[in-house]
């Protein structure tokens, strides 16, 4: 039960408050001490001038007004018990000065408040943005159970230039992960083109390789620099579909690091037929990228991720083996769960380095049991 004078068990407001928001009291308090200590004999009234600039900086208007009128009030009062000190003129300056620093710290305490109010408002609402551009992975779709890590190097920032998104089709659950070239809002634009086309794109083409080059449609259409055509925007990708046969993954690799499987008995890299990034297509001479297969036997985990995990780099330089981490962690006998393996190679990176600064996505999925096969619509 929540003890009396708090609030769901946590200790009361003034207990919470930071060491910052008890400088303007300590300020005052030093000054009696001082004056007290001296009986009078020094003036040291004139420390009490900084005391509201102190307190606009972590208390509200009223609380920064209150502060300069306390300290004019104590600097007065320490002048009278000095018989005449209390009209002599550099007290008199002493005043005025406290005042208009008083009134100034108000003013700037008001502007603080109202500029941090607008940064709340425009914060939730770029966040609630982001959250809706890359939306948290359900834990299970259908016959797949999946779960995912995101984490922008942009400090401040939800979203980077890392996307990824699963979804359940008429054709099967499918899943994309990649990694935009760049970063800033042109990456984030690139994002929101390919996340948008995937979502409705999975649904309506049967084909993979199709649905890449749907999504290759997309940057070229949503280019975020307008009609000079970035000759250097690409995205690489893999686009993966757990058929709704069962039992297989498939994938289309679009210079994308290729998938691990993590089961029972360790961990190994899936072969893929590697395709110029999304965005470079019309260079490839070979035309549409390859769709390869690969059966999944119980207990195997399919990650995915982006290079701000495997270029990851520790105080050596060296790059995170994502490989071998995961093939030492895991193996052991048991079916991992999707949810184990992205918690640890999100703490592991995050012990590999320290100081990582690029956007890192982990995607991990797992078929839990065979479904029934149905007709799929034609694309």
């Amino acid at each position: 039960m929540p003890r009396k004078g708090s609030s769901n068990g946590r200790p009361p407001l003034l207990l919470r408050q930071g060491w910052v928001w008890w400088l303007p009291f300590a300020a005052v308090l030093a000054d009696l001490v001082a004056e007290l200590a001296l009986s009078g004999r020094e003036p040291v009234s004139f420390l009490l001038v900084g005391v509201p600039p102190l307190a606009a900086a972590t208390h509200g208007p009223r609380g920064t007004a209150l502060s300069a009128v306390v300290c004019l009030g104590l600097q007065m009062l320490f002048a009278a018990r000095r018989p005449g000190h209390f009209d002599e003129q550099h007290h008199v300056a002493l005043y005025a000065a406290t005042l208009i620093i008083g009134i100034v710290s108000t003013a700037l305490s008001w502007q603080r408040v109202r500029t941090r109010a607008h940064l709340i408002r425009a914060n939730s609402v770029a966040e609630a943005m982001q959250r809706a551009l890359l939306r948290p992975v359900p834990h299970r779709l259908g016959p797949v159970r999946a779960a995912a890590f995101y984490s922008a190097g942009e400090g401040g920032t939800l979203v980077g230039g890392d996307l990824y998104d699963v979804c359940a089709t008429p054709f099967g659950v499918r899943a994309i992960i990649g990694d935009v070239r760049g970063k800033g809002l042109g990456a984030v634009q690139t994002v929101a083109a390919v996340l948008g086309s995937f979502r409705v794109s999975a649904h309506e083409w049967q084909d993979l390789t199709s649905l890449a080059e749907r999504l290759e449609l997309s940057i070229a259409r949503n280019d975020p620099v307008g009609d000079t055509n970035d000759p250097e925007l690409f995205v690489t990708a893999l686009v993966l579909e757990f058929p709704l046969s069962g039992g297989e993954v498939r994938i289309v690799d679009r210079g994308h690091p290729p998938p691990i499987v993590v089961g029972p008995d360790g961990a190994r890299r899936l072969a893929t037929a590697p395709a110029l990034p999304l965005g470079l297509g019309a260079l490839s001479p070979g035309g549409a990228a390859e769709t390869t297969a690969h059966t999944l036997r119980p207990g195997d985990v399919v990650v995915v991720h982006t290079d701000g995990v495997s270029e990851a780099r520790d105080g050596t330089g060296a790059f995170y083996p994502v490989l071998e981490r995961l093939a030492t962690r895991f193996g052991d006998g048991r079916a991992p769960d999707p949810a184990d393996v992205v918690s640890f190679v999100r703490a592991d990176t995050a012990r590999w380095a320290k100081d990582c600064d690029d956007d890192q996505a982990v995607l991990a999925l797992t078929l839990t049991d065979r479904p029934q096969s149905r007709p799929a619509p034609r694309a």
